[in-house]
């Protein structure tokens, strides 16, 4: 295997040679495990952590190995590492951390596509796919909607389900499969290229597992069924884990989420939620908030049906969870500063004590 086969490509070349980085192992972290990772190399993988240095100066988890980064290393015996430097990253998928307002959880790094599934028995939500779209298209990244487990419902209301999508969400790719026959997966294949990076992205129990079996011809992932007495999936997969299926495609698989929480979205919102934007620049006044002001283009669309309704709802949701992970971050940020100043000032009057005559 060379690097390309796991998605090197040029930029990261020109990367390594730019930082003078001929001594060091180049390997994708492939596996996290609380702190611990797993970098694959063209020859072997390695279990790694990172340097004193990085984990001191991390100002967040944004500053952390996440699966899918390139990393230099130093390698040792029995396979262990220390990584040194992370590559700088042409996307990353992340979302607010849960329980810790103003930090970032990555998801994966440096991805190409996101397959993003709802099990259309159960777990099929539009708001939800929309808040997947404004994360995708925030960390430009291209979404698929993959509908999973078709065989379990009717093809009226396989077509329901397409046809709510249709109205809300435009040019996003949509596929129908069944993990069971194997249908739509000839075109779900269609996307799948060598060397470029795919994740998965859905609740528990809508088949990414599955999928990811099927897709790379043998058992990589367990699987389990649905609770009876919850209708809800059980965690399978207890950490993300990147992997290169037979047709040269890398795909990642992710633990279940239930919690979708955005994360400094902004572009993300405009692009997901365009036609909201594009009659909001007929709103009267400029910061308007298009909750209840008067001349309010976008209410007035909603009342006459121009946007849809739940689309609008849903719109203001997503929105004030972008706005109130803004003001945390602001405020974390805030608080450091200030620490940071309290640290200074008290260094230079423990250095005045002990110069004093």
């Amino acid at each position: 295997m060379i690097l390309k086969e796991l998605g090197y490509n040029d930029k990261f070349e020109a990367y390594r040679i730019e930082n003078k980085l001929d001594d060091f192992e180049i390997g994708r972290v492939s596996a996290e495990h609380k702190e611990r990772f797993i970098v694959r190399t063209t020859q072997d993988e390695y279990e790694a952590e990172i340097t004193g240095n990085m984990r001191f100066t991390a100002k967040n988890g944004e500053d952390y190995p996440a699966v899918g980064d390139w990393v230099a290393m130093l390698t040792y015996e029995n396979n262990f590492a220390i990584i040194h430097k992370i590559f700088p990253r042409y996307s990353v998928i992340k979302r607010q951390a849960i329980a810790e307002f103003g930090e970032v959880q990555i998801i994966a790094a440096n991805i190409d596509f996101a397959f993003l599934l709802q099990a259309v028995d159960r777990d099929y939500s539009i708001n939800r796919l929309e808040r997947y779209l404004t994360i995708c298209n925030s960390s430009k990244v291209k979404p698929v909607i993959v509908l999973s487990k078709i065989d379990l419902i009717d093809e009226l209301r396989l077509n329901e389900i397409l046809q709510s999508i249709k109205v809300r969400i435009n040019d996003v790719p949509v596929i129908a499969i069944s993990n069971e026959t194997q249908e739509g997966y000839s075109e779900i294949n269609k996307f799948i290229v060598r060397g470029k990076t795919y994740c998965m992205l859905g609740s528990s129990g809508v088949g990414k597992s599955t999928l990811l079996n099927n897709l790379s011809g043998r058992q990589i992932m367990r699987t389990d069924t649905i609770s009876q007495s919850t209708n809800k999936g059980r965690h399978i997969t207890s950490h993300r884990e990147l992997i290169v299926l037979e047709n040269g495609g890398i795909l990642i698989d992710n633990p279940g989420m239930r919690e979708v929480a955005v994360a400094g979205t902004n572009e993300g919102l405009e692009i997901t939620f365009d036609k909201i934007y594009q009659v909001s620049e007929n709103c009267k006044f400029k910061d308007c908030k298009h909750i209840n002001e008067i001349g309010c283009a976008v209410i007035a669309a909603v009342e006459n049906a121009e946007i849809d309704k739940s689309t609008y709802e849903n719109y203001l949701k997503i929105e004030k969870e972008n706005k109130f992970f803004e003001s945390s971050v602001e405020e974390r940020r805030k608080r450091d500063k200030e620490f940071g100043k309290m640290l200074k000032n008290y260094k230079k009057d423990v250095k005045n004590k002990k110069f004093r005559p």
